[in-house]
């Protein structure tokens, strides 16, 4: 089995391969792991530079359509060279990458041969969403509420997921988006994007319920369909917890996914 990794912005294919390690030491020893790095140099993500040294990447420079879309060209050209790949696993940014070229493959360019999508066969998606421009490109109506949301929610990472508030409050620092969420339950943030189709694939959506991007990740799993999903609250922030229980639902979740590739569920 051959995954395709797509990491998050400011970090880089190495750092997301450290960020999985925990997890990844509970799955079959035969699974190959593609961590690409993003075509763009990028200054690093909050908090990130702590950890890790340069370089940083990112998948665009900014997040137009028309960004997204030049990087999906540009992942397709990579796949073309180095797939097919049967399951893709993506964290935050990735995600955006990852959803906006199913979605274009599925309905643009279905008839492609091999599928020049990240997933011949599932994705895995860790606390990232979608690209709200890209679904409003696409035909879906996302609400004002869901707009409002968004941008809340990207403040209040950039906030919570700083140096300073690592350096003070550590695990602490991560207080979600509880004013903004306003109590709402998974499915009542689902009905803020309606979908007119969904990404037709077997999914895992993994997000967590201190991450201030826990309704973007939920939103994603919105319009994947929901009869081929499974998703998962870890509990905490913008991050991979590392933690035994954490890891192994993880893990489990992937295996999932896995054999749902292998079995040509689609």
């Amino acid at each position: 089995m051959k995954v395709l990794c797509l990491h998050g912005k400011g970090t880089s294919g190495a750092i997301f391969r450290s960020q999985i390690s925990t997890f990844r030491s509970k799955l079959p020893n035969d699974i190959q792991f593609d961590f690409i790095d993003g075509p763009f140099k990028s200054d690093p993500a909050a908090g990130i530079d702590i950890f890790y040294s340069p370089p940083y990447y990112s998948f665009w420079e900014n997040d137009s359509v028309e960004s997204v879309r030049a990087s999906y060209n540009w992942l397709t050209e990579h796949i073309a060279k180095n797939g097919p790949y049967d399951l893709a696993l993506m964290f935050s940014q990735g995600c955006v990458l990852g959803s906006s070229a199913l979605l274009f493959h599925q309905e643009e360019t279905p008839h492609l041969p091999p599928p020049p999508h990240p997933a011949g066969g599932g994705g895995v998606f860790i606390c990232g969403g979608a690209s709200l421009s890209v679904l409003e490109e696409m035909g879906f109506h996302v609400s004002a509420e869901a707009r409002d949301r968004d941008l809340a929610s990207r403040a209040a990472l950039a906030q919570q997921a700083g140096s300073s508030a690592l350096l003070a409050q550590g695990a602490d620092r991560w207080t979600g988006l509880q004013t903004v969420n306003g109590g709402l339950s998974e499915d009542e943030v689902r009905k803020e994007i309606t979908s007119p189709y969904r990404i037709n694939i077997p999914t895992v959506h993994i997000y967590g319920s201190k991450d201030p991007r826990w309704a973007a990740g939920v939103h994603l799993s919105g319009i994947c369909e929901p009869t081929k999903r499974r998703t998962y609250d870890h509990g905490g922030g913008h991050e991979i917890p590392r933690t035994a229980a954490v890891s192994n639902s993880i893990a489990e979740l992937f295996k999932w996914a896995a054999a749902q590739s292998e079995s040509g569920i689609q």
